[in-house]
């Protein structure tokens, strides 16, 4: 999705304008996008969330999945219209991101040079002409520091999962034209420990807000078959389906 993403800068960006997102022909080769424990129950109801493994972080990140195949997104039409009544925050903030600065809880605003929304003569202005930032800005620092907090909360929610042993490996299989094909790397809420935990440890969840999402995700699953069914359009073979 990123291609050239560099701190916001009122030299840099003086002239820069950010044009509104009508299509999303950026997100077109993304199988998965990142969600937060917030967006869980709006996702939950178009998308299958799982958790896969950032190796580097040694921690799981709960994703939204868009496609079967990598590099495939099937929500994102041939017009560029997002097929589904949710878009995740992660897609909206584009082409805008934070990274860190070096020194813990701080991070700066990003913006991708690299994109078509970036444009010298359309959009609205992300300085004034006295090189203040202009309401684009403003806008986007709010978002991007909720955004944060939310992610936050979120790394506290699946560490809590991965020290109480909830996450399993989901097998799935999807049989496609006339082979079957093991989709890998995701991991899911095992509902049995779930069950199996004590008053107190079930309790403490409870405390914390964790089980609307836990409960959101495995509801989530459900959407696998969507997934199917929207492969097996865009495929035009008919032959798309669980295994």
């Amino acid at each position: 999705m990123f291609e050239k993403v560099v701190p916001v800068n009122r030299d840099r960006h003086a002239g820069k304008k950010i044009r509104e997102i009508t299509g999303f022909e950026f997100a077109a080769k993304f199988h998965i996008a990142y969600v937060t424990m917030h967006e869980f129950a709006r996702a939950a109801a178009v998308y299958p969330i799982v958790f896969v493994e950032d190796k580097e972080k040694d921690a799981f990140r709960p994703v939204a999945l868009l496609g079967l195949d990598a590099g495939e997104n099937l929500f994102v039409g041939a017009n560029g219209k997002w097929e589904a009544s949710y878009v995740p925050a992660i897609i909206r903030r584009y082409p805008f991101a934070l990274a860190g600065t070096g020194t813990e809880g701080q991070f700066t605003i990003c913006v991708d040079e690299g994109s078509d929304l970036v444009s010298d003569t359309e959009g609205s202005a992300m300085f004034d002409e006295k090189g203040e930032p202009t309401q684009v800005i403003e806008n986007v620092k709010r978002y991007l520091a909720e955004l944060q907090q939310m992610d936050v909360l979120t790394h506290e929610f699946a560490k809590a999962m991965t020290e109480l042993n909830m996450l399993t490996p989901l097998n799935m299989r999807v049989r496609e034209n006339d082979r079957v094909k093991n989709i890998a790397g995701c991991w899911v809420v095992n509902e049995e420990r779930l069950n199996g935990l004590s008053n107190e440890r079930f309790l403490e969840l409870r405390a914390k807000r964790y089980l609307p999402a836990i409960y959101a995700q495995l509801i989530s699953l459900a959407q696998i078959e969507r997934l199917m069914s929207l492969k097996e359009k865009r495929s035009g073979t008919g032959a798309a389906g669980a295994a």
